[in-house]
């Protein structure tokens, strides 16, 4: 099975026997904005309404700092209320 997406030999498909086989950006590729942490902000499904492990979260986070928030938060939204949340918090 050959990669149609590039011609560079480290960028190999699962199926193919290359050890140096990556996905993603290559190693020393410049930033190319794939981080295990995303801006909110830029997330695909940000408008959506946030999960119910995020609103279990955030309630669990809102009662230990005496606040309430929103019920209708988006998904990003509620992330970065969990992100200032944990920050005010010994949570991390």
């Amino acid at each position: 099975m050959s990669n149609t997406h590039s011609n560079d030999d480290r960028h190999a498909t699962p199926d193919e026997s290359n050890p140096d086989a990556t996905i993603g950006a290559a190693p020393g590729d410049p930033d190319d904005g794939s981080t295990v942490e995303k801006d909110p902000e830029t997330w695909v499904t940000g408008n959506e309404p946030m999960t119910g492990a995020q609103r279990s979260y955030l309630d669990t986070l809102a009662r230990e700092a005496g606040e309430t928030l929103r019920a209708d938060l988006t998904k990003a939204e509620a992330s970065e209320e969990i992100d200032r949340l944990q920050s005010a918090s010994d949570r991390a």
